[in-house]
Formats: structure tokens, C-alpha cells, sequence
């Protein structure tokens, strides 16, 4: 069964038609107006920055006409924000309550309404009772049906992600992993900040999971991952890798377009192997240094004025009938 958050009150929501699944969230009432086209998912690239197809608008709280011509296309808009680290202090950055409530508000300015939001991980800092309260209590003000969340290694800080799970794991399996469908599009939340020593970390448990979870699935059926610490080697040398994503991968070579999104890292990069493309985050809270810029990835200090141009949040797009998944990041500044 699939966990997630209802934007309004933070509990946990349900099916109100039919029982969930095994995916979780009702695959029927999910998929029924869905029809994947076929065909890879393409990602546009221009400046260093993946552009997506989508017109969109700025005027605040309003759905634009482009807005609701994708909507009654059966699109499907989802945001990614990622590494909130509420409740850190330190010189990086002095409120990053400040810095996530304006990503917050870059949210519900976007001109459309997310299908959901994905929060990939390190919500808090220190895995604090008060800390996982507030964070909740803000993505609550998303204007969305949906949030999801996956945990970060600061989530799970002396004690295996219990406290995460409590208030964010609700109907998940094992350590929080867990899936489920969307206009046409199949989506996998992985755990792998558990059982650190270098690099981040799966399991069989969940391995298998995924092999299972994908079994039926046709192989042109696009898939979207996420997970905190990538599941590609960015930079093994400061954990920036999954030890046994390998296997992962395997299981899902057969399908014709996969992306991963991940965050960890606090900064944009993309690598494309194959069918599969990946996509490592930006943060609302502080940036890191680029990789081997810096004896250690350590929160870096920017003058004020530049902070939010290392901050930012995550679009993505995929319109039926198109042969598109267009992703767009997007600064706080």
C-alpha cells in the first residue's frame, strides 16, 4: 500500500471509490483515463538547464489558459523540492524556514496546480519530533492533492527512520519505499539512507520489491524514480552513490524511458545512460560545493544576495500525446 499526505490537513488520504491496491492509491481509479503513447521520453536541454515544453504562467494562484488546456489534455504537472534541512543553524543560510516557505510560495505561484509534490528527503536536519511537525505543517500549505516524501540520511538520525515513519510513513512497506500510477506514468519511491556506512544503500528487501513491483508492468510504460542519495555514481568518494543501485537499474533496462530524481547533493546534475536519465536536485536550504572542489561536502557560504540562486525547486511535465517528459528547475531568486 502506498502512503501519502493530503495538502489540506497533512493525514493520511485514501480511496474513497475502491480499496487500494498493492500499489496502493487505487491503480484503477489512477489509470483509467491514462493511455501511454509509446515511444522514449525525451528531455529537452538548453544552457545547462532542461527545459520543459509546457507554457506556464506567473500570475499567482490562477490557471492560466495554457493551464487549463493541459488539464483538460490530461496532463500531468508534479513539483520536486528537496533538502529542506528544517531546523538547521548555522551561517549557510540563517532561516531556511525562510528559503522553504519561499519555495513553498514559488509552488503556488507556478500559474497550474501540481498533480503532487515530491519532497526527496533530508526534510529536517536533526530527525526531531518538532522538527518532522513543522515540516509537515508547511507542506501543508501546497497548493496540491497530493505530497509524497522520501526520508534523507537527516531524517533518520539515531533512530533507523522511526520518527520519519511515524509522520510521514503511512502505508508504505518495509523502511518507506513504495509506488504507484498517474496518467499513465508508473512511479517508485525508494529508501536507500538507511544502513550507511559510505554509500547510500538499498537492500534485498527493497530489490526485490522493485522486481516485483515492475513485473507486470508493459516495458513502454514510462517510470519515474525517486530516492535521496543517487542511484548513479556522481562521486562515490563522498557517498554521492547507491552501493547496490546496479541491480535496480537491471530490473528496469527493459523499459523503453526511465528517470531517476534524486536530491542529496544540493546542486543540478544530469547523466544519461542509455534509457535512463538521471536528475540530481537543488535544495531550499544551503548549497554544497561541486564535487572534489572542496576537502569535504560541507554547507558552503555565499554572499546573501546569491543564496537564492543556489536554492530552487522542480517541474515536470508529461502531456498524453506527446513524446515528452519535460523537467524545468527553477531558482528562488
Amino acid at each position: 500500500m502506498t502512503g501519502y499526505y493530503d495538502s489540506h490537513d497533512g493525514a493520511p488520504a485514501g480511496d474513497a471509490e475502491q480499496p487500494a491496491t498493492e500499489h496502493g492509491m487505487s491503480r484503477r481509479q489512477l489509470i483509467r483515463h491514462a493511455g501511454w503513447f509509446g515511444g522514449a521520453v525525451v528531455l529537452t536541454v538548453a544552457s545547462g538547464e532542461v527545459i520543459s515544453h509546457i507554457a506556464d504562467s506567473r500570475e499567482p494562484n490562477s490557471m492560466t489558459a495554457a493551464g487549463a488546456t493541459a488539464a483538460a489534455n490530461g496532463s500531468l504537472r508534479f513539483v520536486q523540492v528537496s533538502d529542506s534541512h528544517i531546523g538547521f543553524q548555522g551561517p549557510a543560510n540563517t532561516d531556511v524556514v525562510g528559503s522553504f516557505t519561499e519555495a513553498i510560495n514559488q509552488v503556488n505561484s507556478l500559474g497550474f496546480r501540481p498533480d503532487f509534490v515530491m519532497h526527496s528527503g533530508d526534510l529536517t536536519h536533526l530527525s526531531t519530533a518538532g522538527q518532522f511537525d513543522q515540516v509537515k505543517q508547511m507542506l501543508t500549505g501546497m497548493q496540491t492533492d497530493r505530497v509524497f516524501t522520501v526520508p534523507g540520511e537527516h531524517d533518520s538520525i539515531g533512530d533507523a527512520g522511526r520518527a520519519y515513519r511515524k509522520t510521514f510513513g503511512m502505508g508504505t512497506l518495509g523502511d518507506g519505499w513504495y509506488s504507484f500510477d498517474t496518467h499513465g506514468v508508473h512511479f517508485i519511491a525508494l529508501v536507500n539512507t538507511l544502513s550507511l556506512e559510505k554509500l547510500g544503500h538499498l537492500g534485498n528487501d527493497q530489490i526485490d520489491f522493485v522486481r516485483k513491483d515492475i513485473a507486470g508492468l508493459s516495458s513502454d510504460t514510462p517510470i519515474v524514480v525517486f530516492s535521496h542519495i543517487p542511484l548513479f555514481a556522481m562521486y562515490p568518494k563522498w557517498g554521492w552513490s547507491t552501493d547496490d543501485a546496479l541491480k535496480v537499474i537491471a530490473l528496469l533496462r527493459r523499459f523503453s524511458s526511465v528517470t531517476c530524481l534524486n536530491g542529496h547533493v544540493h546542486q543540478l546534475f544530469t547523466k544519461t545512460d542509455g534509457n535512463i536519465t538521471f536528475h540530481s536536485a537543488t535544495t531550499t536550504a544551503y548549497p554544497l560545493p561541486k564535487p572534489g572542489r572542496a576537502p569535504a561536502p560541507t554547507p558552503q557560504v555565499v554572499p546573501a544576495r546569491q543564496l537564492k540562486d543556489a536554492l530552487g525547486i522542480r517541474t515536470v511535465g508529461y502531456r498524453q500525446g506527446d513524446r515528452e517528459l519535460a523537467i524545468k528547475d527553477q531558482r528562488l531568486a
